[in-house]
C-alpha cells in the first residue's frame, strides 16, 4: 500500500513537473550576430514611446519627421551635417545613406556656418543664458533647471568653441522654422535618438544659409534687435531666444 502510494506520488510529481516545463520552457537558441546597420535602421524607424515628459507630437510637415534617406555625402559615417536652408539635420550612416531629422535654425541674421565638434553632452540640461545674451536681453532668467518646461528640452549637445547647442525644445511647433539665436533645435524624441548615437568629439558640419555669401563663423557676436518683454510675451519669441 505504502509502495503504491509512493510510486503514485512520484508519477504525479513527474507529470506536474513536466506540465510546468511545458508552460515556461522555450528554446533559447543562438543569439544572432549583432548587425549594427540593421539595429540603426530599426532604431531610426521605430515609433517613439510617448511619456508625460515627451508630449511633443505636433502636426509638422511629413518631410520634417525622422527618415532614413539616400545621402551621397562624402563625410564619413558618424558625422552630423546641418542643412541650414532646408532645416534638416543629417546623421551620416555611410554607404550613401543618412538619418534625416527636421530642425529649427537661427532666424535671419543669426545663422552661422563652419565645422565644429561635440564638446559635451547633457540629459535634461539646465539652461544658463550666455553673458552676451543677458547683456542684450536682461529680462531673461539667469538660470533655469532642466525639465520638460526648459527651452533646451530633453537633451543637449554642446558645440566646442561656440555658445551654440543642438538641443530639444519645449516649442515643437517651431521645428522647420528660422526662430532661434543660433542654436539647432529638434523634437525631444528626435534629439534623444540622435544623442544616443553621438559621442563627444563627433564632427558637426554646419552649412551656410546662403551658400553664395561668405560664411559667418560660429561664436561671432552679433547685434540682436531690441525686443521688449511685452513683444516677447505677445509674439511667441520667448521660444526663439536660445
Amino acid at each position: 500500500m505504502i509502495k503504491t502510494f509512493v510510486i503514485g506520488s512520484l508519477a504525479a510529481a513527474t507529470l506536474i513537473s513536466g506540465a510546468c516545463e511545458a508552460v515556461i520552457a522555450e528554446p533559447l537558441g543562438y543569439a544572432g550576430v549583432f548587425n549594427r546597420s540593421a539595429f540603426i535602421f530599426r532604431q531610426a524607424l521605430r515609433e517613439p514611446r510617448e511619456t508625460n515628459d515627451l508630449k511633443t507630437r505636433v502636426d509638422i510637415p511629413a518631410r520634417l519627421h525622422r527618415h532614413v534617406v539616400a545621402y551621397p555625402m562624402l563625410e564619413p559615417a558618424g558625422t552630423i551635417v546641418i542643412d541650414t536652408p532646408n532645416t534638416y539635420l543629417y546623421y551620416v550612416l555611410g554607404s550613401g545613406i543618412a538619418i534625416r531629422y527636421g530642425i529649427g535654425v537661427g532666424r535671419e541674421g543669426f545663422t552661422w556656418s563652419g565645422v565644429k565638434a561635440v564638446e559635451r553632452k547633457a540629459e535634461w540640461p539646465d539652461w544658463i543664458p550666455p553673458e552676451e545674451m543677458l547683456q542684450r536681453q536682461p529680462y531673461l532668467p539667469r538660470f533655469m533647471a532642466g525639465g520638460p518646461g526648459n527651452p533646451l528640452g530633453a537633451r543637449a549637445m554642446y558645440l566646442g568653441g561656440t555658445v551654440y547647442r543642438i538641443h530639444g525644445t519645449n516649442a515643437p511647433s517651431t521645428i522647420g522654422q528660422q526662430v532661434s539665436s543660433g542654436c539647432i533645435r529638434m523634437l525631444n524624441e528626435d534629439v534623444i535618438d540622435l544623442y544616443a548615437r553621438v559621442n563627444v568629439g563627433t564632427k558637426v558640419v554646419v552649412l551656410p544659409m546662403h551658400p553664395g555669401r561668405p560664411a559667418v563663423a560660429a561664436g561671432q557676436d552679433r547685434l540682436i534687435h531690441h525686443v521688449t518683454r511685452s513683444t516677447v510675451a505677445n509674439s511667441g519669441l520667448a521660444h526663439g531666444i536660445y
